[in-house]
């Protein structure tokens, strides 16, 4: 979900008191999470497909888990940078006009 779907819940948790690193770093862990589960997933729908096209070309599977490790790295890397931004969106917001919006 984005930061200005989930407005409200940022004010009330900053209300209450969260303090600004605390919601900076809880939609930062949720993006790097998704970015992670779609990386894990797109490394096995691509090494599903690997399998079957040397089996049906009937060539060598050859397994390099240096590429493995930095597609994965890349997909995390990648929730970092596009969820920084947002996370710090969120971040900052004013508890109490994020909790007037709506």
């Amino acid at each position: 979900m984005s930061v200005t779907e989930r407005t409200r819940e940022i004010g009330i948790r900053m209300a209450i008191g969260a303090l600004e690193r605390e919601v900076l770093l809880q939609f930062l862990v949720e993006a790097v999470v998704l970015s992670s589960l779609g990386g894990i997933i797109g490394i096995a729908i691509a090494l599903l497909a690997c399998l079957q096209l040397t089996a049906a070309m009937k060539v060598p599977y050859i397994f390099n888990p240096q590429i493995i490790i930095l597609a994965f790295t890349f997909s995390a890397a990648v929730g970092v940078v596009f969820g920084y931004v947002p996370a710090r969106k969120a971040a900052r917001l004013d508890p109490i006009e994020a909790l007037r919006h709506e």
